[in-house]
């Protein structure tokens, strides 16, 4: 056990540093860039009349000059039509109502493949209604930042973490520059080592509609890491940038919404089939929380490597000190989330989820 644990934490320290170094190349500091194409910046929304109230004025807000913005309403039961009424004086923005996804199709993905038959703009940036931009020159070091990247590139970021339950939600930095080596991304040709960050990501308008990623994976929950894996088997690369002082998300307002988010994908995420959950599962936790078992000096390195992706995602020192406690919810989580998956239970915002 001894020698399985060396070679984990060896290979978890390879991956997250090797990704501290591609985050430096690819996230310089950049200026505005000389071009400035329309962009077409899509956002799916299902009852999020709060957060579409500070996401819409940070959008509109911004510096650059050409950028449309169309709001794809998944049949919300909330105030979000009027949050949106408020920002239709600006003929910027399009507002589209749904009711409800095509059979076969998952509610965000069904969302935004429409709001991408409506764009218009020569880029298309898909941001999730739980982000905001930060600064007012915000999209244009994101088109900057494009700009800069191989033309077979989909940009996709890390972003700043705000809002409650970051006990587990500070769990997905941890797990995008720990788990996935980004800088083999190009070098290996393996679908399997890609995915996007489905918050925030960016991909020529031609290329989208070349490929249609989102009819590609019209039935996927976990869309976005299913996405990357097809845009690299087609010959388009996911390039990470880190944009966490330009773009805030605030996943969940409660620990319990945080819990029942995570609860949808989790299962999804460690493998989505019962052989390669459990053997993740317990490599999971007996690499972190449980492997003072061992030797204590495991989890300090588990906290450690935390801790280090917890200051590239700009979370607080107070929570990367709690990480114990996170490797443990992490691990009741993934359980309680395959129960509900193999039971058919997985909900959210009051819709089944397609279980295995």
């Amino acid at each position: 056990m001894t020698v399985l644990l060396i070679a984990i934490h060896a290979l978890l320290w390879t991956i997250l540093l090797g990704n501290v170094i591609y985050l430096r190349r690819s996230s310089p500091r950049v200026g505005h860039s000389a071009d400035e194409p329309v962009i077409s910046i899509l956002i799916p929304a299902r009852n999020e009349a709060e957060n579409l109230a500070t996401l819409i004025p940070s959008i509109l807000n911004q510096s650059y000059p050409s950028f449309e913005l169309i709001l794809y309403d998944d049949d919300s039961t909330d105030e979000t039509p009027a949050v949106v009424a408020t920002e239709l004086h600006d003929d910027r923005v399009t507002y589209l109502r749904g009711h409800g996804p095509p059979e076969g199709w998952v509610g965000k993905v069904a969302a935004l493949y429409e709001a991408s038959r409506h764009a218009s703009g020569e880029i298309y940036l898909f941001m999730d209604a739980d982000t905001r931009l930060l600064k007012t020159d915000s999209l244009a070091r994101i088109v900057a930042l494009f700009a800069r990247a191989p033309g077979d590139s989909v940009l996709t970021g890390l972003l700043g973490l705000v809002g409650r339950g970051r006990i587990l939600v500070s769990l997905v930095p941890f797990t995008i520059l720990a788990a996935l080596p980004w800088f083999l991304v190009r070098r290996l040709r393996s679908p399997l080592l890609s995915a996007l960050n489905g918050q925030l990501w960016m991909i020529r308008a031609t290329t989208y509609h070349a490929l249609e990623p989102h009819k590609k994976v019209k039935s996927e929950v976990l869309e976005d890491v299913e996405i990357g894996r097809y845009l690299k088997a087609s010959g388009v690369y996911p390039t990470l940038v880190d944009l966490t002082q330009f773009v805030s998300v605030r996943m969940y307002s409660s620990f319990a919404d945080a819990w029942r988010g995570f609860r949808k994908n989790a299962y999804l995420i460690m493998g989505g089939r019962r052989l390669p959950f459990a053997i993740y599962l317990v490599l999971f936790a007996a690499s972190t929380w449980m492997s003072p078992l061992v030797s204590i000096y495991f989890l300090i390195s588990a906290c450690a490597i935390k801790l280090v992706a917890d200051r590239l995602a700009d979370i607080p020192i107070a929570l990367s000190l709690a990480s114990p406690v996170s490797f443990i919810l992490a691990t009741f989580l993934q359980l309680d989330s395959a129960i509900a998956h193999w039971t058919g239970r997985v909900r959210w915002k009051g819709r089944n989820v397609a279980s295995d």
